[in-house]
Order: C-alpha cells, then sequence, then structure tokens
C-alpha cells in the first residue's frame, strides 16, 4: 500500500517546506523507492496561471499544460519524475469538484457541508493521484510525499489540515507521517524555542501529531543539542525526531543534510538503502564538484521581474545544472530590462550605462522576455518565450530598417507587425487559454549540418518542450526574416510556428518558443541552456558538450508522452 508524508509549516511561509519536502523525497528515492508528490496550495484560484509571478514566484508549466505553483518545479527536478496538473490541489479545484457534484445531485439531497463533503474531496483526490505512475517504470508509487502550503492556522487551509487528521485513520497509522518544519530564531546568539512549541502545540490542537520536527535555522550556525533536547521536551517527541535545518551553500546540499535523520526517523531499511546506491552516488558527485569549482563563467539574466528571484526559479536552475556539467561557478548578474531603455538614459543616466555596461562585459546573455539584439554581436544570447519573439522584433528593427517593427502585445494595431496573437486562442478567457503544455518541435534538414540546437538536442530530427504562450512570430514575415539572415531551424509539425532561431555564424545565437527551462535535471541539464553556459566558457567548452551530447543525450520525458 502507498504510505504518505505530510509536510506542513508552522510561524512564517516562505521557510524552505518545498526544498525539504523534495529532499525528503530524494532521500526515498536513494533508498530505492518510487515517490510521487502533490503540493496542496490552500489559495480559491484554480491554478497558477492567472497570477502575477511577483505574487508565488513563476508560474511552473507541467507536460499536460497544467499551470502550476513553483514547488512543483521542485519535485520534478529531485525526483525525476514527471507530474500531471493533479498534483497540485487547490482549494478552487476542490470547491468545483464538489459544486460540480451537487449540482448533478450526486449528494442524493444531503446539505453539502465543508465536513463531511470537502475534506471527503481532498482525501479522494490526495489518494486518487498518489496512484498514478510518475516515472518510466510505470509502476504505482510506493510513497506519495504531500506539502501543505500556508502555514498551520491560517483560515483558508483549516479545511485540508482537517481533511489530512481524518486521512492518517483512513489509510491507517503506518502509513502516514508527518514532518512539521518550524523556524528556530536565533536571538542574540540564542536560539529560541517559543514560536515552535507554539506551532507544534496548535497542530496537536488539531489532531496531528508530528512524527519529524524540521527546525529551519537562518543561517549557518547549526541547531544547537540543548535547543534540540529543548524541542523534544515540549514538543513531546523524542530527539532524534527533531531535525536541524541550517543555511547551506546550495539547496542541492539540503538531502545530504537531512539524510541520516530521515532515514533513522523514516525507518528506511538497509535493503531499501541499497537500490538506490547509485542515485545517491551521482547526487554527491555533483554537489561535492560544486564546492571545488574555481573557474567563473559570468550570466547577465534581463528580465522584468528581477526584484523577486523566484519569478526566474526555472531559468536559475537550469543555468546552474548546466554549469554543474561546465564545472564552473556560475555568477548571475540581474538586470532589469527597462534599465536598458532610451527613456532610463534620460532620466537616470547612471542606471542605463551601469546596465548596458553589464550586458556588454557579460560572457552570455539571458533575456527570458523584454529584450532587443543591441550588446549581442559577439556575446553567446538565448532567448526564451518572450526574449525569443523581441529577438524577432529587434531583428526587424536593425537589420531589415523597419523601426516600427513590433509585437501586438505591446502595440495591438501595429503596422509592422512581426509578432501576433495565435488565432485559435481566447482573447476574453485568461486561464489554462494559452498554448500550453508538451509539443514537438521538427528540425529543418537544410540546417543540420550547422544548427548547434538539433545538435544539443542529440542531433534527433525532433525535439519537445514545454509551452506558455499567446503569440507567435508572423508567418507572413518569415521569408524575409530568414533571406536576411534570421534562420528558424526548427518548427512545430505543420511548419507553420516558427519555434527556434539562429544565427549561422554566431558563436551562440539562439531563441526558442518554448520553455526549456522547465525540463532541466541536475543531472540531465537542459540542451540550449548547455549550450549557452558551455559557449559562455569558450568555444572548445560548447564543442566538447555537443560531443557529449550528440552521443549521450536523452530526453527527460517519457517515452508515452512525446507522442502527437
Amino acid at each position: 500500500m502507498t504510505k504518505y508524508i505530510l509536510v506542513s509549516g508552522g510561524v512564517v511561509s516562505g521557510i524552505g517546506k518545498g526544498v525539504i519536502a523534495s529532499s525528503t523525497g530524494l532521500l526515498l528515492k536513494t533508498a530505492g523507492l518510487k515517490v510521487t508528490a502533490i503540493k496542496i496550495d490552500p489559495y480559491m484560484n484554480i491554478d497558477a496561471g492567472t497570477m502575477r509571478p511577483t505574487e508565488h514566484g513563476e508560474v511552473y508549466v507541467l507536460n499536460d499544460g497544467g499551470e502550476v505553483d513553483l514547488d512543483l518545479g521542485n519535485y520534478e527536478r529531485y525526483l525525476d519524475v514527471t507530474l500531471s496538473k493533479d498534483n497540485n490541489i487547490t482549494t478552487g479545484k476542490i470547491y468545483r469538484e464538489v459544486i460540480d457534484k451537487e449540482r448533478r445531485g450526486e449528494y442524493l439531497g444531503k446539505t453539502v457541508q465543508i465536513v463531511p463533503h470537502v475534506t471527503n474531496a481532498i482525501q479522494d483526490w490526495i489518494q486518487r493521484v498518489s496512484k498514478v505512475p510518475v516515472d518510466e517504470s510505470g509502476e504505482e508509487p510506493d510513497i506519495c510525499i504531500v506539502e501543505l502550503g500556508g502555514t498551520v492556522g491560517d483560515i483558508e487551509s483549516a479545511p485540508f489540515i482537517e481533511a489530512m487528521r481524518q486521512f492518517q485513520f483512513r489509510v491507517g497509522h503506518d502509513n502516514f507521517a508527518l514532518i512539521h518544519v518550524s523556524l528556530v530564531p536565533d536571538m542574540h546568539g540564542e536560539q529560541k524555542t517559543k514560536p515552535t512549541q507554539t506551532t507544534v502545540h496548535a497542530l496537536r490542537g488539531l489532531g496531528l501529531l508530528p512524527d519529524l520536527i524540521a527546525c529551519r535555522l537562518l543561517g549557518r550556525q547549526p541547531l544547537e543539542s540543548s535547543t534540540k533536547d529543548k524541542i523534544s521536551m515540549f514538543c513531546h517527541v523524542a530527539s532524534e525526531q527533531v531535525i536541524g535545518v541550517h543555511d547551506v551553500s546550495s539547496v542541492y546540499h539540503v538531502p545530504l543534510l537531512l539524510h541520516g535523520s530521515i532515514s533513522q526517523g523514516l525507518n528506511i531499511t538497509e535493503e531499501w538503502v541499497s537500490k538506490g546506491l547509485s542515485l545517491e552516488a551521482k547526487w554527491r558527485g555533483v554537489t561535492k564538484g560544486q564546492e571545488r569549482l574555481f573557474d567563473e563563467v559570468k550570466i547577465v539574466l534581463v528580465g522584468k521581474y528581477t526584484d523577486l528571484k523566484d519569478s526566474y526559479m526555472s531559468v536559475i536552475k537550469a543555468l546552474e545544472h548546466s554549469a554543474f556539467r561546465v564545472r564552473r561557478k556560475l555568477t548571475i548578474q540581474w538586470v532589469e530590462s527597462s534599465d536598458l531603455e532610451s527613456s532610463t538614459q534620460e532620466s537616470d543616466p547612471a542606471k542605463y550605462h551601469d546596465a548596458w555596461r553589464a550586458v556588454v562585459g557579460a560572457g552570455g546573455i539571458l533575456v527570458p522576455g523584454g529584450f532587443g539584439k543591441r550588446g549581442t554581436e559577439a556575446n553567446p544570447f538565448l532567448g526564451i518565450c518572450l526574449g525569443f519573439q523581441m529577438a524577432v522584433v529587434e531583428w526587424a528593427r536593425s537589420v531589415l530598417g523597419i523601426p516600427d517593427a513590433q509585437s501586438t502585445e505591446f502595440v495591438p494595431d501595429a503596422q509592422n507587425a512581426f509578432v501576433v496573437f495565435m488565432p485559435e486562442i481566447s482573447r476574453t478567457h485568461m486561464g489554462g487559454t494559452m498554448r500550453l503544455g508538451l509539443r514537438p518541435t521538427v528540425f529543418d534538414r537544410n540546417f543540420e549540418t550547422w544548427s548547434k540546437a538539433r545538435k544539443l538536442y542529440g542531433g534527433n530530427e525532433k525535439m519537445w518542450e514545454r509551452h506558455r504562450h499567446r503569440y507567435e512570430v508572423n508567418p507572413e514575415h518569415v521569408q524575409r526574416l530568414q533571406e536576411s539572415g534570421l534562420t528558424f531551424v526548427g518548427k512545430d509539425e505543420k511548419g507553420e510556428r516558427m519555434q527556434i532561431l539562429e544565427l549561422k555564424d554566431h558563436p551562440f545565437f539562439m531563441g526558442l518558443q518554448a520553455h526549456p527551462e522547465l525540463c532541466s535535471r541536475p543531472l540531465n541539464p537542459s540542451p540550449p541552456f548547455l549550450g549557452f553556459i558551455a559557449a559562455s566558457c569558450g568555444q572548445s567548452d560548447l564543442d566538447e558538450q555537443i560531443q557529449e551530447q550528440l552521443r549521450s543525450f536523452h530526453p527527460p520525458h517519457p517515452e508515452h508522452s512525446m507522442v502527437r
């Protein structure tokens, strides 16, 4: 029977439940177990698709087109699994399901209430999704990690807390464990336990008893033994059930930090451990090698939401994975896209010149969105989604000599629209109406001898990546763009939509309509990001990685998902 591990949080939100949940899952995978994960977000939205990145960070897109919380990206990266939109539960989804059942008369005239109808719907959802295979084995998972967003005591999470209280009896105590993550603040050199005592007391009052208490410390100082004993005494758990999680140089070290405590606390047997030693050895190799890196690769990331780094979580992780592979220490310099505009030159000349100095002096330039071609004549350049579209617009302006070239996303009535709204997309409904999910790109055979993109994808005729967009390159201008030297080396299966662009004689100039960062893995980095980082290190590094990709590239997607 599937076993369930609930990860809850107390005191404050945003203290690392997602990383701890992912790390716990990874440790269980190294024990030879098949692991899946579910994230509960107690907000009323149906999904994350209509929320600004400044609300909850980036919107993470899954193979099935689900727009979900960024923590599902952590799960996929750590566990090397492929999840679905049903792995993200929201209050909106649960209430919609219950109300739809009520409208269909499935409650047989009963008064529909939070308990039992909403709480049963939550439990049924978790139990159903936990049985779905998420890796290439095609087998039912052994363990399901359930992360409850927010903090214990929040009004919006109350139905989920009650559902999990009931759930422990539905599946049995032997098949249910609770890890509670709490903050242990350091005040003038003293680690304070009262916040943890208070949140555990509240949790116990709601009918849930923690099996492990993960104490989050905001600093490099580990949890002191006296603090551990005090939490043990006042929170009714054994001392070995209290884990300290202090800051480390990289989140990839967290699984190793938790290794002994999780194994002991969850009774992982030696027989299981022996099955996962290969994965553990690879993970240790990546994290230990990272500590010994001295050579640096400097990347400038130009974006619209640089104040909140979580807006580009998957981009950052894809860069990190690629830097691991080429054995370089990654340094990211953030540049606000508006600082590069001519209006800033007038209002704040110092900021304008500092921004352009950073761009021109970078080893490589990455544009998730809203930037042009200036300053990239010799630098490796990677444009993603909007960055891909803006590269097309800037090419039209700078090379074709069309100064009013535009995207209709910004100027709806543009006379020279090089990027246009896709005809099949709804203009009235925002949620779930974009071109979403895993889609193929077919490489043009005419460019296979020189296309770096194709070689980085192993020389295959077709590649698969996840999409999230409403606009596309205007097909009316494609021939003109190509004749001027901007080559679209990859298109959709009908050959109608432009999906990858390259410049033949540039060290590395590539743009993708898709979001390849979403499928990057620590042990299997995204091909475009790998090529970009390698090119930023030097031509020999790029040549080396291209040859390695031609020999060993394998897609991160299950075989059954790469079929249309």
